[in-house]
């Protein structure tokens, strides 16, 4: 999950070409999506938690190595197909 251009975006990277990664979008706004409309959107694209609900939260420099440089805030979590199926 990224902050990017004003608004959240929930992806899940799987194999292949990023362009097919499932991708949630959340309405304009900086207000973190809380745990439960990350879930509903995870869920929305096919995905269940692995290992609980817990997120982990990391700094990115656009630019690395400017600290002035604009940050990005990233979150990632643990997930697998709903289904089971693995694709």
């Amino acid at each position: 999950m990224s902050f990017r251009d004003g608004r959240w975006h929930l992806f899940v990277p799987v194999p292949g070409l990023v362009s097919r990664w499932p991708v949630h979008h959340f309405p304009p706004g900086a207000v973190v999506p809380t745990a439960a409309e990350r879930s509903r959107a995870l869920n929305t694209l096919g995905f269940v938690f692995t290992n609980g609900t817990g997120w982990g939260w990391e700094e990115d420099a656009e630019e690395p190595g400017d600290d002035t440089s604009p940050v990005r805030l990233l979150a990632s979590t643990a997930v697998r197909w709903a289904d089971g199926d693995g694709r």
